[in-house]
């Protein structure tokens, strides 16, 4: 029996509403995908991807789904999204004509392809909205199995949130932890890693996961044959299922066109997950694809007339509808009229969606024809403008760029008239309102974002001793689990013996298990864990235990976590904290320096490289005052040095964005960060007894760069500038040399050329000698300053070589 409450039983006349209004939800979801299909095949969108043959499922899931909840799914979602009440048909069509207005397309204000689908954590300020009061989808990503780790973290808060009792303020994100995490994903996804790992996290952690693989048997046009061992994702997983001795998950196969067990199905689920924290699989099989993967192309190229027909027969709306006419719930008559009414309805919301969604721009390509052909009169190019005029004014359904190309192209033709600064003042103000449309929300736009925190210095007092730097960073993690309950940390080897470099001592005994936590060697779903409880309000922080390993997860940081904000136009965010260690080691896995391949992958996220701990944990300090995600790159030959301990541990915030001079200078402007900067002061100390004066600059943030321009101020002064960096040649130097030369301008104050100093090619070698003969040296900055002075002064500086 359905039931709208675990208490209350639906008497049978509810029971026929309640069905019928699911095969209304149900008709209007496969317009939606037929009329979809053919706005595509017409050229108003440019891609359709749609859910038509996954409707009777998702049905059965969003009748189990309740406030608070969260769903993290993939693009065929759709049915689901209308069922709980998310979505409009004109709402649909606004995704996939890609409306640039978040009041017309709420997904994602046009920013991804249409069948990507997320609700509103966040107000229009950036602040969080009560979550339990709502129904909740996190932004959908299109890599296949993408979705999996942050589903697995948004399993956990729930387990957080209940059974660490001092988070404060917890009630706007989980009521005793009773909300479930529900993920979707296609059959032949599930043969991602991501898939693997995130399902065998989840049984050993015990959280409330509920996981529907949507089965059809195929991946775009690859059989399952080919996909899946057995071809039963259900049948291989069977030794994850739990028992009265063992806990694991509970696994349930059911048919995707069978209503009545799909609600029973789901109502159970429900109840396991949501009550026991066990997670739950259910393998939906014998599923359809009516139109097949996507507009890009038919699957009549790929599946039989055998495979065909039988589709035709169990596609679920179909086998819904003989269902409710078997069992007296509405007449074949009542159907057919339900279907009409459908069809009016989908073509009504589409005609509502073009329209709202081509007016402004065809009232922009108005305005801008009306100044054209006033400007034609006075020029003397009149009949070349007047022929761009006429062919803009002729387009039907034109585009912004329509517009945008046709006055930059008229533009140049009046390069010497007096009307020139008319059309290029149109140009200009055009393009500062429209470009936001495409490019905000990269980063936060809130009163929290990372520059509304204002610097605190570390304080001393006389009793201030020195101590190995990563007492520091312990004690300051001490301040912070006591400051931010809603704070927490984990990661491999980062709880029971307090981190491999020992910057969590004693943390777990002190805060227990789940604050501070050991995980498995799994580092993309670690990453997802922060992702999802950070998208719930916590705090965590993510510790992947060396750099080098960060490449097992930047998909999932460059895919999800570094477009999250943008990619919802500024309604959710996951302020999740990274933490790492890198830098000068030994050997090619575990000294890596690829900052270049990290900082051009996660746009979206900050990367901080602090040169000691003081540094990194002031870092840490400011990211939790702020709403927006970073990456926190900890020196990992800088624990056993010494540092001062602070007084104010806790408090006391690096500032990011903000480069530091830590020796002035007049000569050259030597800019460097994290190790590196060690061997750089040693270098300039050398350089300083042959009379040589550099500046040496800390960067400390990559993301963002020297938002203050300070490099540049030293460049009017020294006129010079070597970078020195470990990444590989044209790794992060070309980066920071880019910021400071076209960014800064910092190439009118140079009188030579910058030049660039980074590590061999090749990822460094065993050993001492590997590092000294892999990255740059003291001696090859030495030599390399003197040459760049030399060129200046051979006199006084002759060559060395």
């Amino acid at each position: 029996m359905i039931q709208t409450d675990e208490k209350q039983t639906l008497t049978f006349e509810d029971f026929k509403t309640e069905v019928i209004n699911d095969y209304k939800i149900a008709t209007t979801s496969r317009e939606c995908s037929l009329l979809g299909r053919r706005e595509v095949l017409t050229g108003k969108a440019k891609f359709g991807i749609f859910g038509d043959g996954k409707e009777i499922p998702q049905l059965a899931m969003a009748k189990a789904f309740k406030n608070g909840d969260f769903r993290s799914g993939y693009y065929r979602d759709q049915t689901f999204m209308m069922a709980i009440g998310q979505m409009t048909v004109q709402q649909f069509f606004a995704g996939l004509y890609g409306h640039t207005d978040l009041a017309h397309d709420p997904m994602s204000a046009g920013r991804q392809m249409g069948g990507h689908f997320a609700t509103h954590s966040l107000d229009e300020n950036g602040d969080w909205k009560n979550l339990t009061q709502q129904k909740n989808s996190s932004a959908d990503i299109s890599p296949t199995a993408g979705q999996m780790p942050r589903l697995l973290g948004l399993a956990q808060a729930s387990k957080i949130y209940r059974k660490v009792s001092t988070i404060q303020n917890a009630t706007n994100f989980s009521i005793l932890g009773n909300e479930v995490a529900w993920g979707t994903i296609g059959n032949a996804s599930t043969s991602e890693g991501l898939f693997f790992e995130t399902i065998n996290a989840a049984g050993v952690l015990q959280v409330p996961m509920v996981m529907s693989v949507w089965d059809d048997e195929y991946g775009i046009s690859v059989h399952a044959r080919h996909q899946t061992t057995k071809e039963n994702i259900s049948e291989i997983l069977k030794g994850f299922q739990r028992d009265e001795n063992t806990e694991g998950y509970e696994i349930i196969a059911v048919n995707g066109w069978d209503y009545p067990a799909l609600v029973e199905t789901y109502q159970k689920a429900a109840a396991i997950a949501r009550k026991e924290h066990v997670p739950v699989l259910i393998h939906v099989r014998e599923l359809t694809q009516p139109q097949g993967h996507s507009t890009s192309g038919s699957h009549e190229r790929y599946k039989n007339a055998e495979r065909l027909e039988w589709e035709g027969d169990f596609d679920c709306l179909r086998q819904f509808k003989l269902w409710i006419i078997e069992n007296n719930i509405a007449t074949e008559e009542e159907i057919e009229a339900l279907d009409a009414q459908a069809r009016k309805e989908v073509l009504e919301g589409k005609k509502a969606a073009w329209t709202a969604f081509i007016t402004p721009i065809k009232e922009e390509r108005d305005e801008l024809v009306s100044l054209l052909n006033s400007i034609a009169i006075k020029s003397s190019n009149k009949a070349f403008i007047e022929k761009h005029s006429i062919d803009l004014a002729a387009i039907k359904e034109p585009i912004r760029k329509d517009s945008i190309t046709t006055a930059r192209k008229i533009l140049r033709l009046i390069a010497q008239e007096n009307s020139k600064s008319e059309l290029a003042s149109w140009i200009t103000n055009y393009t500062n309102k429209i470009q936001p449309k495409f490019s905000s929300h990269l980063f936060s736009q809130s009163d929290k974002n990372v520059f509304s925190v204002k610097e605190v210095l570390p304080a001393y007092d006389d009793s201030t001793e020195e101590v190995d730097a990563r007492l520091v960073l312990r004690d300051n993690f001490d301040a912070i689990f006591t400051k931010y309950p809603e704070s927490l940390i984990f990661g491999e080897d980062a709880g029971n013996i307090g981190d491999v470099n020992q910057g969590l001592e004693g943390m777990q005994e002190k805060y227990g298990e789940l604050r501070v936590a050991d995980v498995g060697i799994r580092e993309a779903s670690i990453l997802g864990q922060g992702i999802g409880m950070a998208m719930r309000g916590l705090r965590p922080i993510a510790e992947i235990q060396y750099l080098d390993y960060l490449l097992y997860a930047i998909q999932i940081m460059s895919d999800d976590l570094a477009t999250l904000q943008y990619r919802t136009a500024g309604r959710q965010k996951a302020p999740l904290i990274i933490r790492t260690r890198g830098h000068r080691l030994e050997g090619i896995w575990h000294s890596g320096s690829p900052m270049g391949m990290i900082i051009n992958a996660i746009r979206g996220i900050h990367v901080l490289v602090p040169r000691n701990m003081t540094k990194a944990a002031g870092f840490y300090n400011t990211l939790l005052e702020t709403d927006e995600p970073a990456l926190v790159v900890e020196c990992l030959n800088g624990y056993r040095l010494k540092e001062k301990m602070p007084t104010n541990l806790g408090e006391f915030k690096t500032p990011i964005g903000v480069v530091e001079t830590i020796k002035e200078g007049i000569d050259i402007t030597l800019v460097s960060y994290g190790s590196t900067l060690r061997l750089v002061e040693q270098a300039a100390r050398e350089l300083a007894e042959i009379g040589i004066d550099a500046e040496v600059i800390d960067i400390q943030s990559l993301l963002p760069f020297d938002v203050n321009h300070d490099i540049v101020k030293s460049l009017a002064k020294t006129n010079r500038l070597l970078i020195i960096d470990e990444d590989v040649p044209g790794g992060a130097s070309a980066y920071i040399l880019q910021q400071i030369i076209d960014e800064q301008k910092g190439y009118l104050l140079l009188d030579s050329q910058p030049e660039t100093l980074a590590a061999k090619a090749h990822r460094p070698s065993y050993g001492t000698d590997g590092d000294y003969f892999s990255k740059p040296s003291v001696e090859d900055i030495y030599e390399k300053v003197y040459a760049m002075i030399s060129e200046v002064n051979p006199e006084k500086y002759p060559s060395l070589y």
